[in-house]
């Protein structure tokens, strides 16, 4: 007996036996607060399929009171080789990890973490590598731009770093709280000297590549995470969050005319990278 595995848009991507689901199966998972617009596990577990990997990748609906204490059973979880992980846990996973990739040892964030054979958690990310790898999959180059990041999270310091990484010739950072991005900036500035700054006003007009890192848009009665009366048509707007897949944002800066750039990409952009990575 087979299933097909579905995503929401109706298509059909891969076949897994039954006989692949048993007590020597594997279950990877993400956790996430809300889950509800999560599409990795539609992703992962096309990939599963194509790679005939017995194993399974589900959702976990994790409130960030509860990580530590949740995290802790993973690791007694002797069939869990790993897991990825996003809003709002990014930057608090890091600090519950044993060793560190070279990526989250640059940004101070994760979103995959997995299991060594001595037991211990080895965390990395790859936000920001997809968002660039979604970026040039849509014919899209950030080397050489002049960036505006909205935000300081997890998803933006990796972000961040690999636009720094790939050539963005500057990058400024904006958020709620301007401590926060002098932050995130003295760290990047230490692995990429100069290429980042305190994003103001007139920095959002000016820039070539505008994106949203934070989780505005996610819910229906979000404000805007940015002033769109600032952007014109020769600009690219990007967004990270993945579900509704044109945000209000999106939908504002395209009917300014701005070539939009939808976050399902920055997914699409590391999925492989990240099953490589916890083995599948």
């Amino acid at each position: 007996m087979s299933f097909v595995v579905v995503t929401n848009l109706g298509v059909a991507v891969g076949m897994m036996s039954m006989s692949l689901i048993d007590g020597r199966s594997k279950v990877y998972g993400i956790i996430a607060d809300p889950i509800a617009q999560v599409r990795t596990p539609q992703a992962m577990n096309k990939i599963i399929a194509e790679r005939g990997s017995q194993a399974v990748f589900v959702p976990f609906h994790v409130h960030a009171d509860n990580l530590g204490a949740f995290l802790a059973g993973l690791k007694a979880w002797q069939n869990l080789p790993g897991f990825t992980l996003t809003v709002p846990h990014k930057e608090a996973t890091l600090a519950l990890c044993d060793r560190l990739g070279p990526m989250a040892k640059i940004t101070g964030s994760v979103n995959v973490v997995r299991k060594g054979a001595d037991g211990a958690w080895e965390g990395e990310t790859y936000d920001g590598l997809g968002f660039v790898a979604g970026m040039k999959s849509q014919r899209l180059d950030p080397a050489g731009a002049n960036i505006y990041i909205q935000g300081a999270g997890g998803a933006a310091k990796s972000i961040v770093a690999a636009l720094a990484d790939t050539g963005a010739a500057r990058i400024s950072v904006a958020n709620r709280s301007q401590s926060r991005a002098a932050t995130l900036i003295d760290r990047l500035n230490v692995a990429y000297p100069g290429r980042c700054v305190l994003g103001v006003a007139a920095d959002l007009a000016a820039a070539d590549i505008v994106v949203n890192t934070t989780s505005l848009g996610l819910h229906e009665n979000d404000p805007l995470p940015i002033d769109v009366s600032a952007l014109s048509s020769r600009q690219i707007v990007a967004e990270v969050v993945m579900q509704p897949e044109t945000t209000p944002f999106l939908h504002e800066a395209r009917a300014r005319g701005c070539h939009v750039h939808q976050g399902i990409h920055m997914l699409t952009g590391q999925v492989i990278q990240i099953a490589n990575f916890l083995g599948i």
